[in-house]
């Protein structure tokens, strides 16, 4: 009996880790890397022969649609990271370095256009900045001009840079509050100020930030799909991607080798980020930075600022209260605000789209399911564990963000549609599951840093603790671990479920009939048409509260988690 009891806990340690790594390779393999790998292979292939070429490469940049759509796909992402920059900085600026009232409030509804797909608010700011909107009307009323917003690629511009701007103000504002306050009075005691200050030391210390953020504005915007369709403009590389393979079929190669490019991009902005922090020293002599020095606001400054705050918040907000008057609006066409408000947009809404909400209830359910059990195994394999090639896991994970939606649809249609479901005898890739196994690999890095977060928190000592009381390693996982995990797992499920009820890039590749579409598949097809906007808007306000609510509740759970986490580590706090 002594040498079993001895020999079973031996047995878990060297086996369970191999076997649970195992199974998550299986699962990235088969649905994260295979798919991409297929699609650099088709790329690279000659459609006859099979044989490798780069004859598909050739035919691309030979063709003047397609050299056209990869020069605006470069130039819209390099100028929403200019417009989004121009709108982040002040906002951080300001709520980090100045004193004033409301400065909580103006950070969280500078964060809110991130709960709303930016393709939801392109026809809401088509109303109000369009030619014949609200704002050029009035323009044209009093003044007689009128300003392009949203003409052509200025309207996915100034979409997009409304949209992911939050990118930047978050990993900036959290740059500047870590810069070692001593260095800003060093400036300060040798006669800088102002302007010169801000430019000589402030920023450069915050540049680490400011480039995370940026590069990833440029990645969403570079690899956004539905935001360009909806505004018809169809010559950049994601939408080319999509009407190829849509139109034309999977065995086209342009597809695949636009799909290559995006990932190529994609890659290459998150190499330039560590790119810029390499050989620099951001590090500062304080612990915990101590953050810039904050003043209080002349009465001049003050009202200065808030001018400035308000003409951004106003702006940043514009879609919402679109997207809001025309759920409520009758007919709103050339006119400064809808002729009439009715709620029988929401009635439509709730009757004609009750599949499209429940279907992403139980897609967005199992995908943050899915998600929060990888997440968990990862972040346990990575932390508790010495099996080797773990941190791989994590790097395989993480990947999954620099590959665009449209790619993972075109990978999965390729690999997936050849294989028939055993029962059905369907192909796998028309299979609503294969929806929710696309917005598990692609939500799953989310769910994984909050897996990590939550388990980074728990003592390897309780677990030790129980092992020494004869528990096995799986026991005291599932005793132990994961119920001392569960506000981070939660936390990680309701980001997966929120981020993954609104996606669009990957689902409308593999919607195969319109009863299992989700709900943003079924918001694109209300947009289509100029009938159904009023119900879709409707449609996308329910959306935006569905992942307010549950971006809210992300975010309570984690501070809670931190409470109680700062509440056991105070001393006698355990007992």
């Amino acid at each position: 009996m002594p040498t079993a009891a001895l020999r079973r806990p031996a047995l878990n340690v060297s086996v369970g880790p191999y076997l649970a790594a195992g199974i998550v390779v299986l699962f990235l393999g088969a649905f994260l890397v295979v798919p991409v790998l297929k699609v650099i292979q088709v790329a690279f292939q000659d459609p006859s022969s099979g044989a490798f070429t780069l004859v598909n490469f050739q035919d691309f940049f030979a063709s003047t649609l397609f050299r056209q759509s990869f020069y605006n796909s470069v130039y819209v992402a390099g100028m929403s990271v200019v417009i989004a920059s121009a709108i982040a900085l002040p906002l951080a600026y300001f709520t980090t370095r100045f004193n004033f009232s409301g400065s909580v409030i103006i950070q969280t509804l500078a964060f809110v256009p991130l709960i709303m797909p930016p393709f939801i608010g392109a026809v809401a700011m088509q109303l109000l900045f369009g030619a014949n909107g609200s704002v050029n009307l009035l323009l044209r009323e009093y003044f007689g001009i009128t300003i392009p917003f949203m003409k052509g690629l200025n309207g996915v511009i100034f979409v997009q840079s409304l949209h992911y701007f939050p990118f930047i103000l978050i990993n900036l504002s959290a740059s500047l509050r870590n810069i070692d306050r001593s260095m800003e009075e060093a400036a300060q005691m040798l006669g800088s100020s102002g302007v010169r200050m801000f430019r000589r030391i402030v920023f450069p210390l915050a540049m680490p930030g400011y480039i995370a953020g940026a590069s990833l504005v440029f990645v969403k915007v570079f690899d956004d799909l539905g935001t360009p369709l909806l505004l018809n403009v169809n010559t950049m590389l994601a939408p080319q991607a999509y009407l190829r393979i849509s139109s034309v079929g999977i065995s086209d190669p342009m597809g695949y080798v636009i799909s290559c490019i995006l990932i190529v991009f994609s890659i290459f902005a998150m190499w330039v980020s560590f790119l810029g922090m390499r050989g620099k020293d951001y590090s500062t002599t304080q612990k915990g930075g101590g953050g810039l020095s904050r003043r209080d606001l002349t009465r001049r400054e003050a009202v200065l600022c808030y001018i400035v705050v308000l003409l951004i918040l106003a702006l940043v907000l514009a879609p919402h209260l679109g997207l809001l008057l025309l759920s409520f609006g009758t007919v709103w066409s050339f006119g400064v605000l809808p002729d009439g408000f009715t709620l029988a947009h929401y009635e439509t809404a709730l009757t004609s789209a009750w599949g499209f909400i429940q279907n992403t209830l139980l897609y967005a359910g199992l995908a943050g399911l899915i998600d929060i059990i990888i997440g968990t195994a990862i972040a346990y394999l990575v932390l508790r564990t010495n099996i080797i090639g773990r941190k791989w896991l994590d790097y395989m994970a993480v990947s999954a963000l620099a590959v665009p939606g449209v790619v993972l649809g075109i990978g999965y249609l390729r690999v997936y549609y050849g294989v028939e479901m055993p029962l059905t005898g369907q192909p796998l890739a028309t299979w609503w599951g294969i929806i929710v196994i696309a917005l598990a690999v692609r939500r799953l890095p989310y769910a994984l840093r909050s897996c990590t977060a939550a388990l980074q928190q728990i003592s390897p000592a309780l677990e030790e603790a129980a092992e020494n009381l004869g528990a096995s390693k799986l026991r005291t996982v599932r005793r132990v671990v994961v119920p001392l995990m569960v506000s981070g797992l939660v936390a990680g499920f309701v980001t997966s479920f929120a981020t993954a009820a609104v996606e669009l890039s990957a689902t409308i590749m593999l919607v195969s009939s319109e009863k299992d579409a989700p709900l943003a598949y079924g918001l694109y097809l209300f947009m289509q048409s100029a009938a159904g906007r009023g119900p879709g808007a409707a449609l996308g306000i329910m959306a935006v509260v569905i992942v307010g609510l549950a971006t809210y509740l992300s975010h309570r759970l984690v501070e809670n988690a931190r409470r109680n986490q700062a509440a056991a580590s105070a001393p006698g706090g355990g007992h």
